[in-house]
């Protein structure tokens, strides 16, 4: 697969991921939150397994398969979705996202940190529109900063061990397949947040016994194709270009989560965070590589048409 190819399907799942973000606030308003989040994930993982079986591409991994699995599994699914399902019962899905918005600073950081990748110029600037455009809807927001709430905390520790998993994932993925990495971490974190429901939530199990229809659409919409379809693309990509230059786009889902809590739950979207936007794609364009990909190909171009002129 080519690079804009690779662009093009990871900006889908930023969409697919900004749109899951109010999905789940409708999700865990309803439900028992621990019980419909391991639920979620679980099904999820079911759908992968079922996706890689046909495909042929499953295997029993090795020891230390297993030891990334458990380490990645932790902090990419139980870590990241507990808190993140506490935290959006305690505040808006707007700011949930908001604050998910940070998992490029903080992924490209733990990168530099435990990868020891140094960034070029043109993605550290990518790095800091990033920041500014998800700063800027953040801080036009009521209150500023001192509208910020105990939930947002949760949903920043959530982001926090993503971003440390996303770095973890890119090792990982050095002798397992992306997508079936995906599938085990799924199963096993899954399980583990489902046995946590049940010691703190133990009558979650009632609890989503008696949902109408349209309420176990939204959870299948969320567990098969942002969960497990996000997922797999996702884990693939890092896998591809590098786990700093994938979060970057993790930006992008930032708006669609605006866009999303506008349509499905009324939130209001402002003149702030449409300028927000600008510098959020600014930062996509600088931060994914994707302008010095096009930088490249330009200057390849120019000389592979210099040459042919000489001839």
């Amino acid at each position: 697969m080519k690079k804009h190819q690779t662009y093009l399907l990871i900006t889908c799942v930023m969409i697919l991921w900004g749109l899951n973000v109010p999905t789940i606030k409708i999700l865990v308003d309803y439900f028992p939150p621990l019980t419909i989040t391991s639920l979620r994930i679980l099904t999820a993982g079911l759908v992968v397994f079922a996706i890689l079986a046909f495909m042929r591409k499953v295997r029993k991994p090795s020891l230390r398969e297993w030891k990334f699995i458990f380490i990645g599994g932790l902090s990419n699914i139980v870590v990241h979705h507990f808190f993140l399902s506490i935290g959006l019962t305690a505040t808006s899905a707007t700011n949930g996202g908001l604050i998910l918005g940070t998992g490029p600073l903080l992924t490209a950081t733990l990168s530099s940190i435990i990868l020891r990748n140094k960034p070029t110029f043109i993605k550290v600037l990518g790095f800091l529109f990033g920041i500014a455009g998800v700063s800027f809807i953040v801080l036009s927001g009521e209150g500023g900063l001192s509208g910020l709430s105990g939930g947002d905390l949760f949903i920043f520790i959530s982001i926090v061990s993503q971003a440390l998993s996303f770095v973890l994932i890119s090792r990982m993925t050095k002798t397992l397949d992306p997508r079936l990495l995906t599938g085990y971490m799924l199963v096993f974190g899954g399980i583990i947040l489902f046995i946590i429901s049940l010691w703190k939530e133990p009558a979650g199990l009632a609890g989503v016994a008696h949902a109408p229809i349209w309420i176990w659409a939204i959870f299948l919409a969320s567990a098969v194709v942002a969960t497990a379809f996000g997922n797999m693309v996702y884990n693939l990509t890092i896998s591809r270009i590098g786990p700093a230059e994938t979060s970057i786009f993790l930006n992008l889902s930032t708006f669609f989560t605006l866009v999303g809590s506008a349509v499905f739950l009324g939130e209001v979207i402002t003149v702030y965070h449409l300028l927000g936007l600008v510098l959020i794609v600014s930062g996509v364009l600088f931060g994914s590589g994707a302008l010095e990909e096009l930088i490249h190909r330009r200057k390849y171009k120019a000389h592979r048409q210099g040459q042919s002129q000489n001839f």
